[in-house]
């Protein structure tokens, strides 16, 4: 709507206000004139009946300016809620308030027996359970009655910074693995911005994979991929926020941060870690079992070699500081497996070392 109708519009409601202030007071006045048996259309009541009229019509008015410019920024406000919406949660709002006109239109026809009040009683009914029926709908659209609660709850997925710069999501997207919605909250899309457009080459290269991926993500469509509009304090930290999110909408967090793995967990709140993920996939080394390894740095014990397999798993050698830059034959001794990902600790196969440079 353009400027100039938007204009007509809030004054021709402000006049329509005037008129039934007007109506009322004409209304209200002769039901008092009626009821104390006085005569409404001699030349006193006239004038009694027009001078409250023009009252009423004048505040009226005045209230009506007011309801108009509160309406305006409401419908503003209700349209962008409208846009945000999928055209699911459109029809359980609909069907809400259905429900909540079904329910003031029956009390309704007790309230049209009152004189004088019955219209605006019915009318303020109608508003404020149909509203009130739209505000229930909404806030139960990701309930099932034919599933647990607390099963529908993991359905819905929250994705980190972290994860989502990872790239692995992506993937495992891809195989079918996850079901339900994935959730993308806009202070993590925030963050991801600030990152794309850092002056450090590394931080901005990350942000721009994070965006990325979430592109991708969106086009594929193998998931359900949403981002919902938050309203926590920005004094915050992202990971705060994300806690706390995922608390108010009963989902869990998908990550591969091992700070916030720890934290979340120790605050109830239930996590998937894709570098768990990854580990439960990967091959198991079992103690016994022989490798051939080079050593690449010093370990943290004395005397400790610490070398790597092509996957990146760390494999720490009792005594082999000594062969840095060699390979050696080991066999595994035990293999401890964490959320920061998995090591294996070995020992020399033999006394005579095969080592090549």
């Amino acid at each position: 709507m353009s400027g100039v109708g938007l204009v007509m519009m809030e004054k021709s409601l402000k006049y329509a206000f005037a008129i039934v202030g007007g109506i009322t007071g004409y209304t209200v006045t002769r039901f008092a004139f009626l009821s104390m048996g006085l005569n409404p259309y001699s030349f006193s009541g006239i004038c009694v009946i027009v001078i409250v009229a023009v009252a009423f019509g004048i505040l009226m008015l005045v209230i009506g300016a007011k309801t108009v410019s509160f309406a305006v920024i409401a419908v503003e406000k209700a349209e962008k809620v409208l846009m945000s919406l999928t055209l699911y949660e459109l029809m359980i709002c609909a069907g809400g308030l259905i429900a909540g006109l079904i329910v003031a239109n029956l009390l309704s026809v007790a309230f049209m027996k009152i004189q004088v009040i019955g219209i605006p009683l019915t009318i303020i009914t109608n508003i404020l359970f149909g509203s009130l029926g739209v505000f229930l709908a909404l806030s139960k659209r990701n309930e099932n009655i034919l599933e647990n609660k607390k099963l529908q709850g993991f359905r819905r997925k929250i994705l980190d910074t972290s994860v989502i710069i990872d790239g692995r999501i992506l993937d495992v997207c891809r195989t079918g693995f996850i079901e339900g919605e994935l959730i993308i909250p806009d202070f993590v899309l925030e963050e991801l911005k600030r990152l794309a457009d850092s002056h450090d080459d590394l931080i901005r290269t990350k942000g721009r994979r994070g965006l990325d991926v979430l592109n991708l993500m969106k086009n594929e469509n193998r998931v359900p991929v949403k981002i919902f509009k938050t309203k926590y304090d920005v004094s915050i930290g992202v990971d705060g926020r994300l806690m706390q999110f995922a608390k108010d909408e009963k989902a869990c967090i998908i990550t591969n941060d091992y700070n916030l793995n720890k934290v979340a967990s120790i605050s109830g709140i239930s996590i998937l870690n894709i570098n768990d993920l990854s580990s439960a996939l990967k091959p198991l080394a079992v103690s016994g079992e022989e490798m051939r390894v080079k050593i690449v740095k010093e370990g943290k014990e004395n005397g400790q070699g610490v070398g790597y397999l092509e996957d990146g798993t760390m494999v720490v050698v009792e005594g082999a500081c000594k062969y840095k830059g060699c390979e050696v034959d080991v066999i595994v001794t035990s293999v401890l497996q964490t959320s920061a990902g998995r090591m294996i600790f070995a020992k020399f196969k033999s006394a005579n070392l095969s080592m090549a440079k």
